[in-house]
């Protein structure tokens, strides 16, 4: 099931990121499933970023934003990735003049957009790759020229600031404990950093007719594995990697295509591998095993970004020629806490009434 962002007088879809957020004034433990997306520029709207409600129960989005902000007037204005804070309270946006910082703030009734301008980030130039930790206290930035910052958030103190840490970024992570971060170059190496000495740790070795592209850390909080796509001649794999000793578990190949993208889920059960044609498929992280098919989601388009909703069974992907499009997955759904509850509830009542049916019947034999 796909849906687009729908356009209008804006313009398309540059860039996308899933934002779960508990209101201050509403009910404890609920939370809210908004979608920010970066517009581009047209010739009567300059770049956008949109706030959507998220419609769980119809994988759909709203037809109108809860919140709308101006990036800039000009086309290098565009978002180009968007990053949210873990806590749902900020997000960057990476244009091609540096990273613009904007607060969600709810008041009179709506959510706003707040800028902040008054952060050093904004001027860092263009960024390929931006992301939080999962504890949300430290944020990475890489960018075009090669140069990876990481900062502690929300202070902007510099923990690691390294210019020429590759020829150009391809892709980037934090992993789950937030003591690596792991990131490639277009020229097919991938570099392991230790965050808190703010120093490079250790090279993936690669044969040289390899190419290490995308790289995301496992989720599940089990045992840490290091996921990355790999290019070995004309073959197209996933590799996993053991990140206590840095050496490949295995790879396997699940896509003909070369992958463009690379995503793994909140609760770290599947990943996806977007491709340069348009597709993408789900794996099962348990058993390495496909889980899902979606084919021509972006017909003809390289998948720039895809990632999974925070608590149900879809994904959002972009691509430059087609925008958004939301995907509902076929795979079994995930249990809610009530469902859980309700489980051991009925459980609780079915062993009641076996015990008064079993008490009731020794009664009965037992009288004379």
């Amino acid at each position: 099931m796909a849906g687009n962002g729908g356009e209008g007088a804006v313009g398309k879809v540059t860039c996308a990121a899933w934002i779960r957020r508990r209101d201050d004034e509403g009910p404890p433990g609920v939370s809210r499933l908004l979608v920010a997306f970066g517009r581009g520029a047209t010739a009567s709207s300059p770049p956008l970023v949109d706030l959507l409600e998220f419609d769980a129960g119809a994988s759909a989005l709203a037809s109108e934003p809860l919140a709308r902000v101006v990036v800039g007037e000009e086309a290098a204005d565009t978002p180009g990735a968007i990053a949210v804070h873990p806590g749902g309270r900020e997000l960057v946006c990476a244009t091609a003049k540096g990273c613009r910082v904007f607060k969600l703030v709810c008041r009179d009734f709506g959510i706003h957009l707040i800028p902040n301008d008054s952060l050093p980030i904004q001027s860092v130039g263009p960024q390929k790759c931006l992301t939080f930790s999962t504890d949300g206290a430290k944020f990475a930035i890489g960018g075009e020229d090669g140069h990876l910052r990481i900062f502690h958030w929300p202070n902007l103190e510099v923990m690691l600031d390294e210019p020429k840490a590759h020829k150009s970024f391809r892709d980037m992570d934090i992993s789950l404990d937030s003591e690596f971060l792991v990131s490639t170059s277009i020229d097919g190496s991938a570099r392991i950093w230790k965050i808190n000495e703010g120093s490079p740790l250790i090279n993936l070795t690669k044969s040289l007719d390899e190419k290490i592209e995308c790289c995301r850390f496992s989720r599940d909080g089990t045992k840490p594995f290091l996921f990355c796509t790999l290019v070995k001649g004309h073959n197209i794999l996933t590799m996993a990697v053991d990140i206590s000793n840095w050496k490949r578990i295995g790879y396997k190949r699940f896509s003909a295509k070369p992958i463009s993208t690379l995503s793994v889920s909140l609760d770290g059960k599947y990943i996806a591998l977007g491709n340069r044609d348009g597709d993408f498929c789900v794996v099962e992280v348990k058993t390495m095993e496909v889980a899902h098919w979606s084919k021509k989601v972006h017909l003809g388009s390289p998948i720039s970004s895809i990632e999974f909703c925070p608590t149900e069974r879809v994904v959002i992907s972009t691509s430059h020629q087609w925008g958004a499009e939301i995907t509902k997955l076929d795979v079994p759904p995930e249990w809610k806490v009530w469902q859980i509850w309700l489980v051991l509830l009925s459980l609780f009542v079915s062993s009641a009434v076996l015990f008064y049916l079993f008490f009731k019947h020794a009664r009965l034999n037992l009288l004379p």
